[in-house]
């Protein structure tokens, strides 16, 4: 077996002595502010780990023709070196990088290229046919073109914390699977599109500027969690009870009055948070599954008289006519009931 170098966390200011013929270094949360030049003709190099160090720059690291991978995540690096085109991992989270290469290799699988600063990306990152993971949180783009339709590999997509202000509808092209994080941007729509998304299981579009949602969102039937926290929404459309596989749904902080009758059709749901709306009432029937509730700061007066059986209800902050029976009956079954 080749040899690996594998020191991460050791408390090393400077890059030690590596072995002939090494296959992995993984110096990861060390104090190293330089990569000697040397590291650049190891020939049988597959991956490398810097991620947390104080690096402001690396060497060309072109010639190392086996590396698959490399990890400079939360370093302080202001460009991106020079790769192998047959890299597939560049991990580069947290550094200054502002501008991308015109060409990335068209081998990559997973680019990570979030919280650097980048106001836009060069147009060769969206024909990127073999990519699978993209994240691209945390700078400061304001567009995303139609031409992120050609990523018709990509499993995963993160666009958070940009400053965006619409959802290409090309994004429903995409062959999502695992997640799809839109949060904290300036959206006030979700295009229709969206609803082409029924592989994917995670979408995530907390903090937003959004009033409704579209009626195709039904039709993400593989969808497991739906976060929409802090958005200005004042209803949810009646074809929300297509998400059939929906676990989990997060709501607070919107401008919900009622919730649609065809919510006790979600029967897998197991936690519904409702937090901070202005909710009156609850329907009559809630999905069977249901174990965790929160209905903290909303308006209600009343309860239905079933509730289904729940681990925990979170009633503060509302203001309940009596002792409704219902309560009685799920404590003594156990549940925590906070009032």
């Amino acid at each position: 077996m080749r040899p690996e170098l594998r020191a991460p966390g050791a408390g090393l200011t400077s890059f030690p002595d590596v072995p002939d013929g090494v296959r992995l270094i993984d110096l990861a949360w060390n104090a190293i502010t330089e990569v000697p030049g040397r590291v650049a003709g190891l020939a049988s190099l597959e991956e490398l780990r810097l991620d947390g160090n104080r690096l402001r720059a690396l060497p060309d690291l072109s010639g190392l023709t086996a590396l698959r991978a490399l990890h400079v995540d939360g370093n302080a690096l202001t460009a991106v070196p020079a790769c192998p085109p047959a890299l597939e991992s560049l991990f580069l989270y947290g550094n200054r990088v502002r501008t991308l290469p015109g060409r990335l290799g068209g081998r990559l699988r997973h680019l990570s290229a979030g919280a650097n600063g980048l106001t836009e990306v060069p147009g060769s990152l969206w024909r990127l046919t073999r990519l699978e993971s993209l994240n691209l949180a945390g700078n400061a783009l304001t567009e995303v073109p139609a031409a992120v339709g050609g990523l018709t590999g990509l499993r995963m997509l993160d666009l958070g914390h940009n400053r965006l202000t619409s959802i290409p509808p090309e994004l429903g092209d995409l062959a999502l699977t695992d997640y799809l994080y839109l949060s904290d941007n300036l959206f006030t729509e979700v295009p229709a599109a969206i609803g082409r998304l029924d592989r994917l299981a995670y979408l995530n579009l907390t903090d937003n500027r959004l009033t409704r949602l579209p009626d195709a969102l039904g039709r993400m039937a593989a969808l497991v969690e739906l976060r929409l926290y802090g958005n200005r929404l004042e209803s949810l459309p009646e074809t929300i009870g297509g998400l059939t596989r929906l676990r989990e749904l997060h709501l607070q902080g919107n401008r919900l009055t009622r919730l649609p009758a065809a919510v006790a059709e979600l029967e897998e749901l197991r936690v519904l948070d409702l937090r901070d709306n202005l909710l009156g009432k609850l329907p009559d029937t809630l999905p069977s599954g249901l174990r965790q509730l929160d209905l903290r700061n909303n308006r209600l007066r009343e309860l239905p008289d079933r509730l289904p059986a729940l681990d925990k209800l979170d009633l503060r902050w509302n203001k309940l006519d009596g002792e409704p029976e219902v309560l009685r009956r799920l404590a003594a079954r156990g549940c925590v009931v906070l009032r």
